[in-house]
Formats: structure tokens, C-alpha cells, sequence
């Protein structure tokens, strides 16, 4: 078991975020968490990398490890749980070149982090021609290339993704899905979080369903996408 995650609870104030949902995964497993807007997606990776705070009650272990002992930057640095936000989040006025670098804060292996980056640019041949460019000025579907190649130099044991198809054209959407598949084949383990659910069961090999902060359904993906109540609430029937 690489990650488990038992019992998680967050609230934000008095609003109750997560129920104690519980869930796990396999070295080199693709897992998505599917559901409508508000269902506590994101904030089950967040509460993963140790971005927000957890109730009492919660457990989180990580190779055996109680992840709930680790900062967010130690999360990242030490164990090599990488985090691509929803948004993206980059830092625009910074190139491609200097976004990637800026991920490699904790790193020592000089020879690694080249051969990381010379990785990134043959997974995401678009962004070689763009190193000196501005991450601001970069396409919608070029700043997501941006978002994954910046995790995979960071940290890629697992890689939490929050929405990486949101605001693509289904052409660029399939160029990043194919590049995460080339990812996971290298190794790495990939949690995803999508409101595209078809697309995300069709890229994963196990799935959850999140309602209202608690797991309702959970399964192999080809058996989820054949469930008459995940067809009906989030494929169109």
C-alpha cells in the first residue's frame, strides 16, 4: 500500500468539508475522485499535501509513514508528493525554464534535475520552444504542460492533479492526458481529481465517487462507467 487515507475530516468554520472518507492506493495505480462542484474533491488533495489542516480522528500514512507528521514543503521535498492545483497556478512573470527550476528548491543532484528537465521537454515537446517565454503569456493548454512538467520536477512518487482538463480544447485535453499515461508508465502514482468524469475513468484504473464529503461508490473505472448512477448523475444519463 503506498498511501492510505482513513477517517479524513476537514471542515472549513463550521461547514463540514469531508465526512471521514477513506481510501487508498497501489504503487503505480491510476485513482480519479469524481463528483459535482463542492463535493470535497479538492479538498482531499489539499488536505493530502498537508495545505489545510485535518480533524482529530484522521489518519494519513504514506509507505507506512504517518503522513500527518510532515510540513507541506517536507510532503513535497522529502516523501515526493507533488500537487498541480486547480488554476495551475504559476508564476507568470517567471519563463518556462525558470518555473521548472524553481521546483528543484529542495534538490541537490545537479545531474538529475538536468535530466529531469531534458525528460519534461521530450514529454511536452511545446514547452522546449517556449523556455525564455513567460508562463503568463503561454495558452491555456501550454500552462497545464507547465503545471505537470513543474510536479514532475518537484517531487513524482505521486502526482495529485486537480482538474487538469478544465478550460482545454478536447484536442490539447488529450495531448495532457496522454502525457500523464507516459508519466504513470515511467512510475509515478497519479490521484486525480476531474469534473470531466468520463474522461477520468477512462484514463484511470480505479475510481471513487464524492458526495457531499463522502464516498458513495468506489470501483473498478469500466464497472463505474457502467453504473446506472454514475451514468445518470455525471455521464449525461
Amino acid at each position: 500500500m503506498l498511501l492510505s487515507v482513513e477517517n479524513l475530516r476537514v471542515s472549513y468554520e463550521r461547514i463540514k468539508a469531508l465526512h471521514g472518507i477513506d481510501f487508498q492506493m497501489d504503487e503505480k495505480e491510476i485513482v480519479c475522485i469524481i463528483g459535482a462542484n463542492g463535493a470535497g474533491k479538492s479538498t482531499t488533495l489539499r488536505a493530502i499535501s498537508r495545505l489545510i489542516p485535518v480533524e482529530a480522528g484522521t489518519k494519513m500514512a504514506y509507505m507506512g509513514r504517518d503522513l500527518l507528521k510532515y510540513s507541506a514543503d517536507k510532503v513535497v521535498s522529502e516523501l515526493g508528493i507533488s500537487h498541480v492545483p486547480e488554476g495551475r497556478r504559476l508564476f507568470g512573470n517567471l519563463t518556462v525554464m525558470e518555473n521548472l527550476r524553481l521546483a528543484t528548491f529542495a534538490r541537490r543532484d545537479r545531474e538529475g534535475i538536468k535530466r529531469d528537465i531534458e525528460r519534461v521537454f521530450s514529454i511536452f515537446s511545446r514547452l522546449k520552444e517556449r523556455t525564455t517565454q513567460k508562463a503568463g503569456t503561454l495558452s491555456g493548454g501550454e500552462q497545464q504542460m507547465l503545471a505537470v512538467g513543474r510536479a514532475f520536477m518537484s517531487g513524482r512518487k505521486i502526482m495529485l492533479l486537480d482538474e487538469p482538463s478544465m478550460g482545454l480544447a478536447p484536442l490539447l485535453m488529450m495531448g495532457v492526458f496522454d502525457s500523464l499515461k507516459e508519466i504513470n508508465q515511467e512510475g509515478t502514482t497519479i490521484l486525480l481529481v476531474e469534473q470531466n468524469a468520463r474522461m477520468a475513468l477512462q484514463f484511470a484504473q480505479r475510481g471513487y465517487v464524492l458526495e457531499n464529503g463522502s464516498l458513495v461508490l468506489e470501483g473498478d473505472s469500466t464497472k463505474l462507467l457502467t453504473n446506472p448512477k454514475v451514468k445518470k448523475a455525471y455521464l449525461g444519463g
